[in-house]
């Protein structure tokens, strides 16, 4: 098994992924939405890349059972019923719904990823099950940072850097590329307190800004949600794992 973490998803075609096994990472604020939806009963997450074709999507849709969401520049688009804060996410709202999800940087990091054999999606709520689904798959993994407008940002190489070191911890007979030994460099300077990490980024400091500082608490938890996101035939549903 061998890691390799690409610190953003610039430089890829669709095709790179074909076969592969790719974990998604958007920390601030796609994967933690993704995961606490699926978390609270929605049905599904339908990833999209341009907002017409959300509109698009959405107006296909069965009426009452689909949810136009996402958000652009941390703000919620107009006509959405919700943005991309973690915590409008209720049981209450999502249960039984389909999720059409349009994001800045997560949601088209996914879409790009669509032709992998196995993709999931990763969030410091979620690492500790994803970390222990990869090495019962036990094939190589390609985990890619969402990051900020096709640029690196530190959230997402900390979080792979973590995922990283908790499959080593796993079986540490795994190999790993030098991008790799760099995220879990970061993971061990920056990684210990999540909360004060997020909220010194650059995105973090940006949705404070913007009222969103409860997220970055919600986003910060560790292991609070033991969900494994899948995407298979365009959409995201939970992966139900079987226990040996």
């Amino acid at each position: 098994m061998k890691i390799n973490v690409h610190f953003s998803n610039l430089h890829f075609d669709e095709l790179y992924f074909t076969g592969k096994t790719t974990v998604v990472i958007d920390v601030l604020r796609a994967s933690t939405v993704i995961v606490t939806a699926l978390s609270n009963g929605a049905r599904e997450i339908i990833p999209v890349g341009t907002v017409d074709f959300a509109m698009k999507v959405s107006g296909n849709a069965f009426s009452g059972q689909t949810l136009l969401c996402g958000e652009r520049n941390t703000k919620k688009i107009e006509g959405f019923v919700l943005g991309n804060s973690p915590l409008e996410f209720t049981s209450e709202l999502v249960g039984g719904k389909s999720i059409i999800h349009y994001t800045t940087n997560g949601s088209k990091s996914i879409v790009k990823a669509k032709f992998s054999e196995n993709l999931f999606v990763a969030c410091f709520n979620n690492l500790p099950a994803i970390a222990k689904h990869l090495v019962a798959l036990d094939k190589d993994v390609d985990i890619v940072c969402a990051g900020s407008n096709g640029g690196f940002n530190l959230e997402d190489a900390v979080c792979a850097g973590k995922i990283s070191a908790e499959i080593l911890q796993l079986n540490e007979d795994v190999e790993v590329t030098d991008s790799t030994r760099a995220s879990m460099a970061l993971n061990k300077t920056f990684g210990k307190t999540l909360l004060k990490m997020l909220k010194e980024t650059e995105h973090g400091k940006l949705l404070i800004e913007n009222g969103f500082a409860d997220d970055l608490k919600e986003c910060a938890q560790l292991g609070n949600r033991d969900i494994i996101p899948f995407f298979l035939s365009g959409s995201i549903k939970k992966l139900e794992v079987k226990e040996n």
